[in-house]
């Protein structure tokens, strides 16, 4: 019989080592059966830039943070269901190339790595690991239940996508959570229980609650709890955009090419550079 002790507890001692990087706040992570995959650097488009996360791919997890301390202290983590994921393959812009989307219910947003060959090993990947836990998991291969819109970032419009009212010091730019559309506030003043988001109201802009009123009449699922503004709103709302800009602000790190492991037997490969050639995320120029 294979010795499987030694991948085990080099498994065991990396996984631990990525959790211990996100300090106290982070979640556990070593979990039985479950294996790093491999880990790497991606830019994550965020609702001001793109941003540099760092990216660890489990077989049945992918964890994906905030980068600070060179890399050996990371903060704001994040934990996907890998049979949650959907990706689709994007076209060039935003500010990013080598792109692809990544929808979940919760959350969609589109990353970007330092080539096509690194965006293809994830992609790759991630659909390899997704597939393989859904039949752990014994589910159904087909996609399912619906997805969180994707923000459009704030760069993309002047103006807002709904009245066109030109945004400015006294008119802030806003986002529809169901949707993705830059609002301005009058045109964003209802608040939605959008449950694969939250269990709160959250913001979403006139249109939107019209159509889910519009369901709701219809007896259709998923369309309640629609209401105008409350004073707790406002000051949620305020909340969550205080948040949104303090992860925009944050400085982007070099580059590390992605690292992927794999065992053979009862071997462990160390983790070897996918391609130590790329150094920073290309960007396309404004």
């Amino acid at each position: 019989m294979v010795d499987q002790a030694p991948f085990e507890q080099k498994n065991r001692e990396r996984i631990q080592a990525v959790e211990n990087s996100f300090g106290p706040s982070g979640k556990s992570l070593v979990e039985p059966g479950r294996v790093l995959v491999g880990e790497g650097r991606l830019l994550k488009l965020c609702r001001r830039r793109p941003q540099q996360k760092v990216f660890y791919l489990f077989n049945d997890i992918l964890v994906y943070g905030s980068i600070i301390l060179h890399g050996r202290w990371h903060k704001r983590q994040q934990i996907i269901p890998l049979e949650e994921v959907e990706q689709e393959d994007l076209e060039d812009g935003l500010g990013m190339v080598n792109q692809w989307l990544l929808r979940t219910p919760r959350k969609s947003f589109s990353v970007a790595a330092a080539s096509l060959e690194e965006k293809q090993a994830w992609m790759e990947h991630i659909e390899e690991c997704r597939l393989q836990q859904i039949e752990r998991l014994g589910l159904k291969s087909e996609k399912r239940g619906s997805f969180a819109a994707s923000w459009i970032p704030d760069r993309a419009s002047a103006i807002c996508m709904r009245c066109s009212e030109r945004f400015g010091v006294t008119q802030r730019r806003h986002h529809c959570r169901r949707c993705g559309f830059i609002v301005c506030n009058g045109c964003s003043k209802g608040r939605a229980v959008l449950e694969n988001i939250s269990r709160k109201p959250v913001r979403v802009c006139q249109q939107c609650m019209a159509t889910a009123q519009g369901d709701t009449q219809k007896g259709q699922p998923n369309s309640r709890h629609w209401h105008k503004d409350s004073v707790e709103d406002k000051q949620r709302t305020r909340h969550q955009d205080a948040s949104s800009e303090e992860e925009a602000e944050e400085l982007a790190e070099s580059h590390t090419p992605t690292q992927w492991a794999s065992a053979q037997d009862s071997s462990w490969s160390p983790y070897c550079y996918f391609n130590p050639d790329h150094l920073t995320p290309p960007a396309l120029t404004d």
